[in-house]
């Protein structure tokens, strides 16, 4: 065996014709949803991923980066995400967010979530993270929509959005845990859309 075959299986050098950037995106959701982020470390992401850990400095920037894109699965920005969602009548917000969150977070079988929550409570800075993407996605919504006490309905919007995933993915409970989307809309959404829109007095 030639020196630059051992070197590449030594540094988990993937076949040809995989995606090593979704294999660390992947491998990160799965690490930082078992250990949080303090205790995930890049090599352990990078094994899991089965590449050199010097791939996540070259895709990613590093871990802060590498959580960005995996747990809240930026860089589709929160501003994308509003236009996306605006694209419908005003009083159907709510469903279409709840929609959209859900979907996206049971795609990836609860994973992306609890990674989320995890880390959130392990380290200041990704909750910073989730606090800057929900505050200026909500932000945004709101503005567009005309609504007064607009800090407050974002808090509470995050509130609504935020528990169904601790629901949902976290602690499990049924039917909740269990039912289908558009079963969760039907009972989410109209509390969604008065935060958005209705009185909150």
């Amino acid at each position: 065996m030639s020196t630059e075959d051992t070197t590449a299986r030594r540094r988990g050098r993937r076949p040809a014709g995989q995606d090593t950037r979704t294999a660390l995106l992947d491998a990160a959701r799965a690490v930082f949803a078992e250990n949080g982020y303090e205790r995930a470390t890049v090599r352990t992401i990078a094994a899991r991923a089965g590449v050199d850990a010097a791939m996540v400095n070259h895709w990613f920037g590093g871990k802060e980066g590498l959580f960005a894109q995996a747990v809240l699965q930026l860089p589709f920005s929160p501003l994308e995400l509003v236009e996306a969602l605006r694209d419908g009548p005003d009083e159907q917000f709510g469903e279409r967010i709840v929609r959209t969150f859900v979907t996206r977070w049971d795609g990836a079988g609860g994973t992306v979530f609890r990674a989320l929550i995890r880390s959130v409570a392990d380290r200041e800075e990704a909750a910073a993270v989730l606090h800057d993407f929900f505050g200026k996605f909500f932000t945004e919504l709101i503005r567009g929509l005309g609504s007064d006490r607009a800090q407050l309905r974002v808090t509470l919007c995050a509130s609504q959005v935020v528990g169904v995933g601790m629901v949902r993915y976290i602690v499990r409970f049924e039917p909740m845990a269990s039912a289908e989307v558009e079963t969760l809309v039907a009972a989410i959404a109209p509390n969604l859309q008065r935060y958005l829109t209705g009185e909150i007095d």
